[in-house]
C-alpha cells in the first residue's frame, strides 16, 4: 500500500441535507428509462419498438459506430414509449416495469478460465460495458483498445455523496469477483483510490488490487484527480475508470448469470424534511419518492447526481444510469437587499470568506449552509483569478485551457492539458468562478471537439 497523498488544494461544500445512514423501504417504481444522453459521444441505434417485450439485459440500442456496444434494459417489462426530443433525437426509451421481474440469463464462469477476449464479449453481450468510461474524453470505452491502466476510486467526496462504506457493506463478494474479471483484461495494473479515513474494517481495505491513499477535500474522490497523481493519462496513455457500484455489476454478472442494476441511492438535499437511502435500479422515476417529502412551502430543483454536476430531471424524472445520488436544492433566482454588501451573513457560505460566516464554527454554529440555486449574479468579463487553482489538486492552468477551447485552438487545448480532464474535475472551478462561465459546459465543448477532429 502506497503512502498517503495529501492534497491541500478544494473545497468541501459544507451543505445541509446528508443522507442519514438508513434504508427507507420503497414502493417499486413502475416507470423506468433509459437514456442515451448518460452515455457520451453514442448515437443511439434503437433495437426495439414501442409495445415490445423485455428482459432485465434484454438489448434496447446500440451505439451507431460501434454496434458491438448494446445498452440493455435494468428492468423486464413492455417498452411504454420512445421519447424523442428536437429533430427527433432519441432522448429516452420508457419501460413499463412487469409485475414479475424476469432476467436474461448469461454464462456463468470463473474468469481465470476465459480469455480476455471472451470477457469483453460477455461485458459487451450483458450491457456491462457501457459501465467502464474512457480516459481521455470521459467516453465509454471503445472495445478495442487495452489500456494501460484500470482506476476504480473508493470513494466520493462530492458534496452530500453517498458513503460508499455503507452502501457496499454487504457487496464484498460481487467487489471482489468484479476485480478478478478486470484483473484479466488488465492485468497487473487494477488500481483502488481508499481515503485516508476510510475504515479498517470497510470492504475496499480486503479488496485486492494496488491500493493508493489519499486525503483532502474535494475533488479528492474524482477518478481524474487520482490518476493525474499515480499513472496520468494522456493522448496515447489510455485509462479505464470504474465506480464501485460499476465494478460489483460485472461482480454480480459472473457470479449468477444476470445483468442487476440494483444500487442504493443518496436520497438528500437541504431542500427535503427527510433524507436516506433507498435500494433501487437504474433508471428509477424520482417521483415515487414519496417517503422524502419537500420541506413545506418549498420549491425544489430535483437532481440526479451531486449539486456540482448531476442533472435537472424535474419530479417526475428519472434516475441517471450512472447516478446513486439524488439531491433537492431549493430554488433560488431571489434577490437580496444590499446583496453581498450585508453585513454578518452567518448564513450565507462563500468560499471566498466574503462573510463571517466561516467563523460559524467558532461561534458554536454547525457549520452547515441551507444553500439553493441562486448563482449570486450574471455573466461578466472573463478574469483571471488565482481562484481555480485555489480548488484543482492538479497542474493544469484552467484559465488558458478554458480561453483556448473557446478558441478553438486544437494544439493549445493539448499542450495545456485536455486529455486529462473531464467536466466532474473542473465542478469546482465552475462554483467559485466570479466571472459566472459556465465551465463544465465549455470544457464538454471542447472534449467534443477533440474526438471530432482527432477521428
Amino acid at each position: 500500500m502506497s503512502a498517503c497523498k495529501k492534497l491541500l488544494r478544494g473545497l468541501d461544500i459544507p451543505l445541509k441535507g446528508s443522507a442519514h445512514p438508513m434504508t427507507v423501504s420503497l414502493e417499486l417504481s413502475s416507470l423506468y428509462t433509459l437514456k442515451p444522453s448518460d452515455f457520451k459521444n453514442t448515437t443511439p441505434k434503437l433495437l426495439v419498438r414501442e409495445g415490445d417485450n423485455v428482459q432485465a439485459g434484454s438489448p434496447v440500442f446500440c451505439d451507431k459506430e460501434h454496434p458491438e456496444v448494446l445498452f440493455t434494459a435494468p428492468v423486464s417489462g413492455t417498452i411504454h414509449r420512445i421519447v424523442r426530443g428536437e429533430k427527433r433525437k432519441i432522448t429516452g426509451i420508457q419501460i413499463l416495469a412487469g409485475d414479475e421481474q424476469m432476467q436474461e440469463q448469461f454464462p456463468v464462469a470463473e474468469p481465470e478460465q476465459l480469455s480476455p477476449g471472451k470477457i469483453r464479449e460477455l461485458l459487451l453481450q450483458s450491457g456491462c460495458w457501457p459501465l467502464i468510461t474512457r480516459r481521455p474524453y470521459g467516453i465509454t470505452a471503445l472495445p478495442g483498445e487495452t489500456p494501460k491502466a484500470i482506476y476504480i476510486s473508493c470513494f466520493d467526496s462530492a458534496p452530500l455523496a453517498p458513503h460508499y462504506d455503507f452502501t457496499f457493506a454487504e457487496s464484498f463478494e460481487s467487489l471482489q469477483m468484479g476485480l478478478r474479471v478486470l484483473e484479466r483484461l488488465c492485468p497487473g495494473k487494477v488500481h483502488l483510490g481508499l481515503r485516508d479515513t476510510t475504515s479498517p474494517h470497510s470492504v475496499f481495505r480486503r479488496l485486492p488490487g494496488i491500493a493508493h491513499i489519499f486525503s483532502g477535500p474535494h475533488p479528492a474522490g474524482n477518478p481524474g484527480v487520482q490518476l493525474h497523481h499515480v499513472c496520468p493519462v494522456g493522448k496515447d496513455q489510455i485509462a479505464w475508470t470504474l465506480t464501485p457500484m460499476g465494478v460489483s455489476i460485472i461482480g454480480k454478472l459472473f457470479l449468477y448469470g444476470i445483468y442487476d442494476t440494483t444500487r442504493m441511492v443518496a436520497v438528500t438535499g437541504p431542500a427535503l424534511s427527510r433524507t436516506g437511502y433507498i435500494t433501487c435500479h437504474a433508471g428509477f422515476q424520482v417521483g415515487a419518492l414519496n417517503p422524502f417529502p419537500l420541506k413545506e412551502g418549498t420549491d425544489a430543483r430535483i437532481i440526479s447526481g451531486n449539486p456540482l454536476t448531476g442533472d435537472t430531471i424535474g419530479r417526475e424524472g428519472f434516475l441517471g444510469y450512472h447516478h446513486q445520488q439524488v439531491t433537492c436544492l431549493p430554488e433560488g433566482g431571489k434577490r437580496e437587499l444590499l446583496g453581498w454588501a450585508r453585513p454578518l451573513r452567518l448564513k450565507k457560505f462563500s468560499a471566498a470568506r466574503t462573510y463571517i460566516s466561516y467563523l460559524a464554527p467558532l461561534l458554536g454554529k454547525t457549520g452547515r449552509f441551507n444553500l439553493d440555486t441562486n448563482v449570486n449574479g450574471g455573466a461578466r468579463a472573463f478574469v483571471l483569478t488565482r481562484n481555480y487553482q485555489k480548488v484543482l489538486p492538479m497542474d493544469i492552468f484552467v484559465s488558458h485551457l478554458i480561453k483556448a477551447i473557446l478558441a478553438e485552438d486544437i494544439d493549445k487545448m493539448e499542450q495545456l492539458g485536455i486529455y486529462e480532464v473531464i467536466p466532474e474535475d473542473l465542478a469546482l472551478c465552475e462554483f467559485v468562478c466570479p466571472s459566472k462561465i459556465e465551465i463544465q459546459e465549455i470544457l464538454q465543448n471542447g472534449i467534443d471537439l477533440m474526438i471530432k477532429e482527432m477521428q
